[in-house]
């Protein structure tokens, strides 16, 4: 399946929408219409190495990702692995440009998967996932357009009280 791409404008600044996308723990509050079963696999669930596992609902496979490069606030690239025994690479990149003034800010996902065989091609159909990235944009940009903080996951087992 080749990139699919998806683009939108957010009133708020450029560092703000990048601390919610470099912290997995938030991402199921703009992407749970498509994204079920939801783990973090690590205990800091921001910048390079955390990772989460997820399993795509409509298509009942898992994939895991994982933060493998960060140039805050710039642009934010995941990578990792998905299907039947984990078979399939994936990757993300987000990227975020200043928009006409510094409360304002663009921002695009692109989502690759590399499917191996012709069984995983015809699962992933890209216009399936443009909707859902699209959809999850805009669920970010009234996110991060609310004077609200987001809602966020934690790992099982992991210390209630801050150290």
């Amino acid at each position: 399946m080749g990139p699919v791409s998806a683009t939108t404008s957010i009133d708020a600044p450029r560092e703000d929408v990048f601390e919610l996308l470099v912290d997995l723990a938030v991402r199921p509050a703009f992407t749970d219409h498509f994204i079920d079963e939801y783990r973090l696999e690590r205990l800091e669930s921001a910048g390079v190495g955390a990772a989460a596992r997820f399993r795509i609902t409509d298509r009942s496979f898992w994939m895991e990702t994982v933060i493998a490069e960060v140039d805050a606030p710039y642009r934010l690239v995941e990578r990792g692995r998905g299907g039947r025994v984990d078979r399939i690479p994936i990757a993300t990149v987000w990227e975020l440009v200043e928009g006409p003034s510094a409360e304002t800010c663009n921002v695009s996902v692109t989502f690759v998967m590399e499917p191996q065989s012709f069984a995983h091609r015809t699962r992933g159909s890209e216009r399936w996932f443009r909707r859902q990235w699209s959809r999850s944009l805009a669920r970010l940009r009234a996110l991060a357009e609310s004077a609200e903080p987001p809602p966020r996951i934690e790992v099982a087992g992991a210390d209630r009280l801050p150290s």
